[in-house]
């Protein structure tokens, strides 16, 4: 519902004190969903794939931007490599790099820590708590506990 991917039955979702139904683009601009699967096409060069992707986020990244948070993502000189080529682990960490490039101020994510190692769960959970620190907001579903920052979660569990 917050990505606009299934209709809400009851009641409202605001952004900035007015429905996300009346104010679609500028919500759409404001909001950076990272699904499950990792959205990036296999015969397409990472560096294609986040040009891509940023420009359907409504902005446009150079080639030092993209080599700078692939460094940051543990995944340097890989920009022009298939992604096809890439481990699982390299391509998730390629998928999230979307975060760090996106001006998007809510960011959904699905399990963003799937197929992840030790050193990119840390990465990525101090990527979220700049976010929050930044006054952005995170929403995101994990079966794993992640301590992000100092900033207290919001707990929601679902239970069967």
């Amino acid at each position: 519902m917050l990505c606009g991917l299934a209709p809400i039955e009851l009641g409202e979702i605001d952004w900035d004190g007015a429905p996300i139904r009346s104010q679609r683009e500028a919500y759409q601009n404001d909001l950076c969903y990272l699904g499950h699967l990792n959205a990036l096409q296999e015969s397409m060069t990472v560096s294609e794939n986040l040009r891509f992707l940023t420009a359907l986020g409504g902005s446009q990244v150079d080639h030092d931007q993209i080599c700078e948070v692939l460094a940051r993502f543990g995944v340097g000189g890989r920009s022009q490599q298939l992604v096809r080529h890439l481990s699982q682990g390299q391509k998730r960490r390629v998928a999230l790099t979307r975060l760090a490039l996106s001006p998007a101020r809510l960011w959904v994510l699905d399990e963003p820590f799937v197929a992840m190692d030790e050193s990119g769960i840390k990465m990525l959970a101090d990527l979220i708590a700049d976010h929050l620190t930044d006054g952005g907001l995170t929403v995101l579903t994990s079966h794993q506990q992640v301590p992000i920052g100092c900033i207290p979660a919001q707990i929601l569990e679902l239970h069967a």
